[in-house]
């Protein structure tokens, strides 16, 4: 992260997302990181920078597995299904060291923070040696991940996850034995040390997670539940149809009832994917006020279905996105394809508006944000600027539309996160060299 910003800063933006709406020539000064004044159609001060474009709060990526983005380009290879998929990444997983995950991590935050988004939320279970064993440091990876969001200048809440079965009671295997803590007891003893490990670090939340139903026992939901008090706590729900099924003949109920009865859902929570719910899953998210954690460029890339977004959200469920595999890392894509993947299930257009969908985007609630994604007085001082004359956003009306249905990361220009500038365009190449180096470290042993 760049150094500390001394005195106030002002800028006037040509177009910017103000209360709900594009507002012209807004005025804003920024001070110690949140903005201290946020005036439309504003008299210039001499001397104030203008910068053109549509300018919009930080983005927020709600879900991310950091280490996927060594995939790209490799699973996509040949067929086959969300299981194959995973042997793939156990493969990943189990090359990796500290070293390797704090140059990869950091060169895709770097990635993220050129697309605009200022936080993300790390849904972490690559705790331990690749032989299970703890580090010297019981949180030695998860202390990378955040050192890693700290050099490329974006927030992290770091959703430290339990994993501890690799299937509905079966013990861990494979790459598996990275993830576990052992029990729910000691991966919440870990969580507590890492949370006064980085108190004192400003861009950083410590959040929990759980992996899934299948990877923690029923009986110890409610430690974790205890464990996540007062934190974001986050859960991979229902993507698959074979979990659904195999929580039915462990159980005899189904994902989000056996979350709902341990006390898993809440306000504070966020289910991931929620792709495969019946009518009573959809009631009980709704009713709970969970956040229903969308990723379409990564279910789409699997093929896991086409979750009920605009049911969820008519219930209750407040929508958030996220790149999870990294597949792309754009939530402008992540954005419209919530709305594109509901026209091809539906066959007809129109369930979610362009503002609706911005607004997903910036929602930093479920990342225990909550004073962030608006420009407003009193905000984290997050601006994100989009070219309107690029080959894809010119003549598009430079308003929200042109952010949800025209613009891609690519037409990101520069990117302030709380109230530092972070990136601009011209280190794009900078950027994509240092993921490719990142990620042929990884692979080096392939050569």
């Amino acid at each position: 992260m760049t150094g500390p910003v001394t005195g106030p800063t002002a800028y006037l933006l040509e177009r910017a997302w103000v209360g709900g709406r594009v507002e012209d020539d807004v005025l804003v000064e920024v001070e110690g990181g949140r903005f201290t004044q946020v005036e439309a159609s504003a008299r210039v001060p001499s001397g104030v920078e203008r910068v053109p474009g549509l300018t919009l709060p930080g983005l927020a990526n709600s879900h991310s597995h950091a280490f996927h983005r060594a995939l790209r380009g490799r699973t996509q290879r040949g067929g086959g299904t969300f299981w194959t998929w995973r042997e793939q990444m156990y493969d990943l997983a189990g090359r990796l060291d500290p070293d390797d995950l704090l140059a990869l991590a950091t060169a895709l935050y770097r990635e993220m923070a050129s697309v605009g988004i200022a936080t993300v939320g790390e849904f972490h279970y690559l705790h331990h040696a690749p032989d299970g064993r703890p580090y010297a440091e019981p949180n030695e990876t998860g202390l990378v991940l955040v050192e890693a969001a700290r050099r490329a200048g974006i927030r992290l809440t770091l959703l430290d996850t339990c994993y501890l079965s690799s299937g509905f009671g079966a013990p861990v295997e494979g790459a598996q034995v990275r993830y576990s803590d052992g029990d729910a007891e000691r991966w919440a003893r870990r969580v507590e040390a890492l949370a006064a490990a980085v108190a004192d670090q400003p861009h950083v939340v410590v959040g929990a997670a759980v992996h899934s139903v299948r990877a923690v026992p029923r009986e110890q939901l409610a430690t974790v539940v205890e464990g996540a008090r007062g934190r974001p706590l986050h859960v991979h729900l229902s993507e698959q149809r074979a979990e659904n099924d195999a929580c039915r003949a462990a159980y005899d109920a189904s994902p989000t009832q056996v979350l709902a009865e341990a006390g898993v859902l809440g306000p504070l929570t966020s289910a991931v994917h929620a792709t495969h719910l019946d009518d009573a899953d959809v009631l009980a998210l709704g009713a709970s006020r969970t956040h229903a954690c969308f990723c379409p460029t990564t279910e789409r890339d699997l093929g896991d279905g086409v979750g009920p977004s605009r049911a969820l959200h008519d219930a209750g469920s407040a929508l958030t996105l996220g790149s999870d595999s990294h597949a792309v890392v754009d939530l402008f894509e992540e954005m419209r394809a919530v709305e594109l993947d509901e026209r091809l299930v539906a066959e007809r257009r129109g369930h979610w508006a362009a503002a609706e969908l911005l607004g997903a985007g910036l929602r930093h609630g479920a990342l225990g944000l909550d004073d962030a994604g608006a420009i407003a007085v009193g905000a984290r001082a997050d601006l994100v600027t989009l070219d309107t004359t690029s080959p894809r956003t010119a003549g598009t009306g430079a308003d929200e539309h042109t952010a949800v249905f025209a613009a891609t990361g690519a037409d990101v220009t520069r990117v302030v996160v709380d109230g530092r500038l972070v990136h601009t365009r011209e280190q794009a190449p900078e950027v994509g060299r240092d993921l490719a180096a990142a990620i042929d470290r990884v692979w080096k042993d392939d050569r």
